[in-house]
C-alpha cells in the first residue's frame, strides 16, 4: 500500500507501506514481497503469518486475501483488529520467495 498523500508520478521508498504493519516496506531495508495492487507484506509480518498459520495452525478463512485478492476457504492472517487479512497460500508463497532470494537473510520459522 501506498501512504496517503504519494505523488503516483514520484513514489518514493518511504512511501511503500506493508499493509499488516503500515511501516515503511522499502525505506527500512526490510525484507518484503508485493501483491497485486501494490499490496506489500514484509518480512516481520511474514513471519508473524508464518508462526500463526503454519507452525500454530492457527488463522481464519480471510475475507479477501490483499495479496492475490481472492476469496479463500483457508486459514489466513491479520493483524488483531484489522480488517486485512493474507491467505495461507500467499503466506507460503511468499515464503518460498523471501526464503530462496540471494538479496534477504530471511528463513521461514521451524513447523
Amino acid at each position: 500500500m501506498r501512504r496517503e498523500g504519494t505523488n503516483p508520478d514520484d513514489v518514493q521508498p518511504e512511501d511503500v507501506l506493508c499493509d499488516f504493519c503500515r511501516r515503511p516496506a522499502w525505506a527500512d531495508d526490510e525484507p518484503c514481497v508485493e501483491g497485486h495492487h501494490g499490496s506489500i507484506i514484509c518480512g516481520a509480518c511474514l513471519t508473524c503469518a508464518w508462526t500463526a498459520v503454519q507452525v500454530h495452525r492457527q488463522g481464519e478463512a480471510p475475507t479477501t486475501c490483499v495479496m492475490c485478492l481472492e476469496t479463500r476457504d483457508e486459514p489466513g492472517w491479520g493483524p488483531e483488529g484489522a480488517s486485512t487479512r493474507v491467505c495461507r497460500r500467499c503466506i507460503k508463497q511468499a515464503a518460498g520467495a523471501l526464503h530462496k532470494s540471494k538479496d534477504w537473510a530471511w528463513t521461514k520459522p521451524v513447523d
